[in-house]
Parts: structure tokens; sequence; C-alpha cells
């Protein structure tokens, strides 16, 4: 009857396994620069195996620095050895860290290697009874194997990990040999990673082959006249010494009665709260979730003062102490219906830290109620409101005609400037994070994944506490986080760009864009005419019909049947994917034609089937959703529909802005574009005299680029020097390489590269801009733009060459691209508060890249291009230039 099980973990080996396995083509690192991918490997390896195995001891060894006893015995011991890499070193007080807050039991022994901790942990559980399981990486534990130890060994093979399993029996099964002897073949054999000598000339076939006949190296020597062959005999005796050092310092110690303390591995609860904020440091959202620690912790949590507010009364009281305090912060629980609706049934409120209520509307109170009895709280300037994600509580109140006004603070915008690379900021992750505290995910208990969040089904005993931690959070979190605002130099970042832009960009949504639906149905039934020829065209080309969307089939007429040369395979066939078929499209008509079909497909699908059920059918627009938070270069993103990512390259393309229209004959629309902003920016910031100049003389700088670069007066540069001037103007803002330009442009790396010299001679400043910001970068960890938005950038500590390259390129071009994006935030804010300012009845509706469009009035069209003028060209001040062009049409596609 066995006492149980201990499973023992070689903790160096799998963590160095886990570290390799997960590094792939970019290492997991968090905001801040910590490598973590081997900790984040570690930690999935020993969860699948502690469910696999479900050991009742369990104990972690590591390795120490400083020397063992083998060093005594031989001083060139793992003396070629490299060091452990800076990226995974780093990572291992960190896996440390987290055993610990599991509980685990770690297990070092100073002069000892982990190697000999398992052996005695292993050899003290099998005298009193348990059964073992040690996992590691290490086949050198295979003498360890018994009738009650087996070695969990996980093997990657391809990109799976598998298990290989021994026991004394499947040692002997594999190998020939009992566990025991395997220190004799390493004796024989050596381990050159250990930089154990062995015997010259013998590897481990020959080393398994003399100990499966002689049992033994003692026997070996006693038989060294029956060895035949006389090379392996001349270095076996030469050698003798060095057999049996190396057996010696093969041998695994298990002799350490000190470690005999099994008990103290017995498997105990996690310190949840501490694994928690561990994990939220470590930004290891799945595994919070994977261990259930968000809920574990929200029950031990420091409970707040909450009441339930769901009489009108109680109403009454709550406006009193709101208006006493000046202020509250407000978290509301917004149903989305569909699509096109939605309604609040809820909202956590707090004035006073460790103080909230949650004002219910699904019982006595209903949506009304609130809206009746809070417009004049809402509407008041002078309270302050602080919230997280406002733009959603605006955008829902603007549908019911109340303006919210006294916006103080937005945690998740101020959660943004502060680290732009998180992917969520949801409150309770927040509050983990910057207060220590956990709480109750709301965004889980709505339901993560559904199309639909529907709080509206929750019972009040479940919402109520969780929208009130909230509401208590985000008032907390609003000192620290501006705080720390303050001290990263952001604010005028935040209050003067990044918190009115939240107004903007919710009148925005409000608004919406008028669409022609009659169009663009017109236009989804044209194009499918289209991929109905093409389709015809390409089975006539190929000789047979196929299904020209399978990867599969395709290859199969390209390379097999019409004989095209193979340019790139996948694990399941040939590639077919875009780039390989650009560099085909001279070897056949079929090509050309399939690139056309998969663009129009594309385009037809999500440009114009796809926008067709995100139509409101009560305003006939599209009502896109502006994010802020989502770009780590400070751009807005557009979502359902993506508006910034229409093909516009393509004929097309440009056709689906036809369907974007101006609200009735009394309206058109004013597009109003930035002419080449990163490129000036690119002149303020790097001070070139030479790009100063041609944006001041209002010259054309792409002509200007390409007489320099090409060695001609201006007035003989042709089309082709211009096009190609420019893409050296653009390319070098994103740090372009001779090789990436030679492709892009059909020349050769030579040709290329005397483009890119002969542009950094014309422009000198900004070649020592180049080399200045990643130098500048590498030291601070970070880019900031003029406004001191930040780009963090870990990359640049990497020893991998193409993780570095990167963030060589991100730091040349974030302080251009976020400075550029900053600007037109500027404009932004500027055009809708004079528009407001005027009370003009045209508005602000869509910002796309460097462009805003506005809904013009017919009677206000000259005051608006003034307006719109004088508010983006004025937006920064540089040392040239912001030069707008302002056009004017019946639909997008007449202003461009």
């Amino acid at each position: 009857m066995k006492n149980g099980k201990l499973m023992l973990v070689d903790g160096n080996s799998i963590l160095n396994r886990a570290f390799y396995a997960l590094k792939g083509g970019s290492m997991l690192a968090t905001s801040d620069g910590t490598y973590v991918n081997g900790v984040y490997g570690f930690i999935n390896i020993l969860y699948k195996y502690m469910e696999e195995e479900k050991p009742d001891y369990l104990g972690v060894a590591f390795d120490l620095k400083g020397p063992t006893f083998r060093h005594k015995e031989f001083s060139d011991y793992k003396a070629n050895r490299k060091g452990m890499p800076e990226e995974l070193a780093m990572q291992v007080p960190i896996i440390k860290e987290v055993l610990d807050c599991m509980n685990i039991k770690r297990l070092e022994y100073e002069g000892f290697e982990a190697d000999d901790i398992l052996g005695s942990v292993s050899r003290c559980a099998e005298e009193q009874g348990l059964e073992v399981v040690i996992l590691t990486g290490d086949r050198d534990s295979l003498q360890l194997a018994s009738e009650t130890t087996r070695i969990k060994l996980p093997v990657t093979r391809g990109k799976s990990t598998d298990t290989e399993e021994y026991d004394y029996n499947k040692v002997i099964e594999r190998y020939g040999i009992t566990p025991s002897q395997f220190i004799d073949v390493k004796g024989l054999m050596g381990d050159p990673s250990d930089n154990i000598p062995g015997v010259p000339g013998i590897g481990e076939k020959t080393a398994l082959e003399l100990i499966k006949t002689y049992g033994s190296i003692d026997n070996v020597f006693n038989n060294i006249d029956n060895i035949k062959k006389p090379s392996i005999r001349k270095n076996l005796i030469e050698y003798k010494e060095q057999a049996f050092l190396s057996r010696k310092l093969a041998c695994i110690d298990r002799q350490m009665p000190q470690l005999c303390k099994i008990e103290e591995l017995k498997i105990k609860e996690f310190n949840n709260e501490r694994l928690y904020k561990l994990f939220t440091r470590l930004e290891f959202k799945s595994m919070i979730e994977k261990f259930g620690l968000e809920e574990k912790v929200s029950s031990e949590a420091p409970k707040i003062e909450l009441w339930v507010v769901n009489h009108s009364d109680d109403l009454i009281s709550l406006k009193k102490r709101i208006i006493e305090s000046g202020m509250f912060s407000i978290f509301p629980l917004i149903d989305r219906i569909n699509n096109f609706e939605s309604k609040i049934i809820g909202a956590g409120i707090s004035c006073d830290e460790d103080k909230a209520c949650y004002i219910s509307l699904n019982g006595n109170l209903k949506e009304d109620d609130f809206l009746i009895n809070f417009k004049d709280i809402l509407e008041n300037e002078n309270i302050k409101k602080i919230g997280h994600d406002l733009k959603s509580l605006l955008v829902y109140l603007k549908k019911k005609d109340i303006e919210l006004k006294g916006l103080a603070f937005d945690t998740m915008i101020a959660a943004y400037l502060i680290n732009p690379s998180r992917d969520t900021y949801t409150v309770s992750e927040l509050a983990g994070e910057y207060l220590e505290s956990t709480i109750t995910s709301v965004e889980d208990l709505a339901g993560k994944g559904k199309n639909f969040v529907h709080f509206s089904n929750m019972k009040t005993e479940i919402i109520s506490p969780a929208a009130a931690a909230y509401a208590d959070a985000i008032l907390k979190l609003y000192p620290r986080l501006d705080s720390l605002i303050i001290q990263c130099n952001q604010r005028e970042l935040y209050y003067e760009i990044e918190l009115p832009l939240v107004e903007v960009l919710a009148d925005m949504e409000n608004w919406g864009f008028k669409i022609d639906t009659e169009k663009l149905k017109k236009l989804s039934g044209e194009l499918q005419e289209k991929i109905d020829l093409l389709t015809q065209e390409i089975y006539m080309l190929a000789g047979e019909q196929f299904n020209i969307n399978s990867t599969k089939q395709l290859g199969v007429i390209l390379f097999e049947k019409l004989k095209l040369p193979i340019l790139k395979k996948t694990k399941t066939g040939y590639s077919t994917d875009a780039e390989v078929l650009e560099e085909l499209s001279d070897r056949h008509e079929i090509v050309s034609k399939i690139l056309e079909y998969r663009q129009l497909v594309k385009l037809k699908s999500t440009y114009v089937d796809g926008l067709l059920p995100l139509i409101n059918p009560y305003t006939g627009r599209i009502h896109s959703s502006f994010n802020q938070t989502v770009t780590s270069t400070g751009r807005i993103s557009s979502t359902e529909p993506n508006l910034q990512n229409i093909p516009i390259k393509l004929v097309a393309g440009r056709e689906i802005r036809k369907v974007f229209i101006p609200d009735g004959d009394e309206y058109i629309l004013s597009d109003a574009d930035y002419s080449q902003i990163e490129l000036r920016v690119l002149a303020h910031i790097t001070g070139d005299e030479n790009m100063i100049k041609a944006f001041v003389n209002n010259e054309d700088i792409h002509t200007s680029t390409a007489a320099s670069v090409f060695g001609v007066p201006i007035k003989k540069v042709t089309p082709i020097m211009r096009s190609n001037a420019k893409a050296v103007n653009f390319g070098i803002v994103y740090g372009i390489s001779d090789f990436s330009l030679a492709k892009d442009l059909g020349i050769t790396r030579k040709e290329a590269r005397r483009y890119i010299d002969g542009y950094l001679s014309r422009y000198p400043k900004v070649k020592q801009y180049m080399h200045d910001i990643v130098a500048e970068a590498s030291e601070k960890g970070y880019v900031t733009t003029l406004f001191n938005r930040r780009r963090y950038l870990p990359e640049l500590k990497s020893k991998n060459y193409t993780i570095r390259s990167f963030g060589e390129r991100v730091a040349l071009n974030a302080p251009i691209q976020g400075s550029a994006a900053d600007i037109i935030k500027i404009a932004m804010v500027k055009v809708y508060k004079e528009l407001k300012a005027r009370h003009l009845r045209s508005r602000l509706i869509l910002q796309v890249h460097d462009e805003l469009i506005v809904e013009t009035h017919i009677n206000e069209k000259e005051e608006v291009e003034d307006i719109i003028k004088e508010c983006m060209e004025n937006a920064a001040i540089l040392k040239v230039p912001l030069v707008v062009e302002v056009k004017t049409g019946k639909s997008w596609f007449e202003t461009k």
C-alpha cells in the first residue's frame, strides 16, 4: 500500500526547456521589458503534470551558483558550458517567486546540484513507501528510475510536446541495461554538456555494448584483453583513470539525509492574493483565469460599505450626497440589446472611498427614473465625473438627449497613456496593478465571449457588489493614475488632448456616416458579376474547374499542372500566399487573375456585404466605434466597421466611398487632409536644414529628394524618379532596409543602397537622428512624441537580432507617427469645439489617418472650411508649416 505520491521537478532543466520552447520568433515580455516566456512555459508544464499525476507532495530543485563537490574532483567540470542567456537569467528569481506564492517547496543546497537533491529526496521517499515521479529534461536522471520511481521527460516533436516515461523495467526494455548501469555508461562515453571527459573514441553505442556485455566499468577492465577492437582497447587502457573519474562525476549523490523532510513537501493551498498580484504584475491574464484567482481572491478581498438604491427616496438621498461631494465616480452597466439599441440596467456610484452604492434599475426603479432624476446631475459641469470608458456612457446619454458634462477623469484612458502596450484595461486589472486589491471582474460576470453584454439577466445580489466595487476602485484609481501621468510629464497630453477627445469620439459615433443603401447593394451585385467573370477566366486558364479558395487545390493547379516554380512550402503543402503569387505574376496569366479575384472577394465580403448589416435601420447611418486605447502608436482605430482599412488603392475600393454620402440635399462633405505630415514632423524633430528649407519654400519634397538622389536638376526629375524618391522618403521614416526598398521598387540591393545613401547625404541630420534615437531608446527603454506620448521598447534589450531590429525600426518611427497622431487629435478637439461654440449645424463625423471629414451644411461651407483649415494648420507649431487641403463633394469619393 503506497503512502502517497511525491513529484519532484528539476527546476533549472524545465525552465530552460520552457524558455527555448516558447522563444520562437518573438520573446514574451511584459510592457516594462521583463522577459517572462520561460516562467510562462514553466507554469504551463508544471500545471500539466500536476493535473496528470495529482501528487500529494511536491518539490522543485534548483542549482545554486558556486562550485560543487564535482568541481573539487575535476576543476574543468562544466568548464565549457556557456552562461545562461540574460533573457533567461532574469527569469530565475521570478519563477522562484511564483513557486513561493504557490506554496511549493524550493529545494536548493550549496555545493550540490539539483540532480543530487532529486536523488536524495527520491531515495528518502522510496524508503518511506511513497511513489515518486521525477519531472526533468535531463536523461542523467534515468539512473534514479526504480520500481517505485518514474522519470518523466518532456520531449518536443515538431510543434507538439510528448512525454517519455521510464521506470526500472522501461529503462531495461529501451536500453538493455539497468538504471544504475547508466552511471557506468556515462563514465565511458562522457558528457560534453557537462565537460565530463569519458574515454576518447567511445560514444553512446559502444559504451552501451560494453556495459551490456560486462556489466560495469570494473568488469570492462577485468576483461580488457577480450575487447577485440584495438583502438577501443588502447584508449581504455590509456584513459582508465579518466573513465573512473567520469563515472564518479556522473553519479548522482543520493546520500543527503538533511533533505529527508518529506512532510515539508506536502501540497498546500496557493497564496491566492500573492499569486494574483504577481500574475497581474507579469501580465499573465490567462494564468489568472486558469487558476481562477480573481474569484478566489475576490472572496478574500476587503469589503466596501455597499447599499443598493432601488427606490426613488434612495435616489434623492444619493443626489444630495453627490451634490455635497461635488464629484462622484460612475460605472454604468449598459446592456447592448443589438447592434443599434442599448439600455442602462444599473450603475455603481461612489463619492467616498470604501463606500459605494449600486443603482438597480431592474426592479422598482426603471431606466427612465434614473435618467429623469439624474439629468441635472449629469449635465452639471460643476460636479466632477470620474469614470472608466466614459465614451460608452456619453454615446448612450446622447441617444437620450442628455449631454454629460464635467468629465474630470477617465481611468481607462489614463492607464492607456501610462502603458500603451496592454491588451486590455479593465477596472479589475487596474485595481490589482495600482491598488493591489482584487475585485470581481464585471466583464466576466456579464458573460465573456458573447455577442452582446446582458447584465439584465443577472440577479442584483450578484452584480451589485461587483459594480459598486468598480465604482470604488475608479475613485481610488483617479489620484494614483493622475500622479503617474504627472510623473511621466503627460499632463498636457492627457488633459488637453486625450480626455477632451473622449467627447469628440462619442459625438462622432453618435452622428455616424450616412450610407446610400441602394447604391451599396448595386455595388455588391457589380462586384459579384466581376467575381463570376474572373472565376470563369481562371477555370479556362486552368483547363478545369476547382475551388479557387482552396489553397490545396490551387497549389495543385499552379505547381503540378501548370508547372510554375515552387517558391515556398507549408506543413500542409504548397504556399499560395500573396507574396508567392506576386512573385509568380509575370509567369502565367492565371496568377494575376487569382490576385484580382482574391481582392474582389475580400472587398465584397468585408467592405460591401459586411457594411449592409451595420447600417442603423433608424438613422440610415453607420455608427462606427472609435477606439482610443488600441494602438501603441497613439492612432485612433475604428471597428464595426473598420473605416481605416478600406483599400483605396484599388479602383473597386475607391468605388465603395461613393456610398458614403451627406444627410440630404442641405449637406455636403468637407474632407481635409494633412499634406505629408509625417515628413514635416521628421523635419521638425531632426532640425535638418535642407528638409526644413524644402517645406518652408513649398517645394515638392519628393521631387527635391529625387533631384538630390539621382543627381539631376529639379526640372529633369521624371515621374518614376519622383515615385522612387517618395518610396525612400516614407521608407526612411519606417527604418526601411536596402533589401526591402529593392524589393518594393524592383531594383537591385546595390541600387537601393545608393538611393538610401543619397537620401542621407541630402538630409544629414536625419541620419544623425536615426543613430541618436535608437541610442536614446536603448538607454531609457522608451521613446516619446513631441507631446510626451511614450512607446516602451523592451525589444531593444533582446539578443535576438530580428527582435532587436524590429525594436530599432519602431524607435525610429514611433516619435514621428505618434506625433502625427497627437497633432490630428489636437485638430479634432479644436474643430469639434469651434463648430460647437459657433452653434453650427455642421459636425465632425470621421477621422481616417491624416484626414478629417465634416458633414457640412451648405450655408456654412466657407465658414466650415476656414475653421477646419485654421484648426488643423495651427494644431502644433513646428519648424515647418502644416499644410491642409480641403475638398468638398456629395460623396466621400468626390472629396478625394
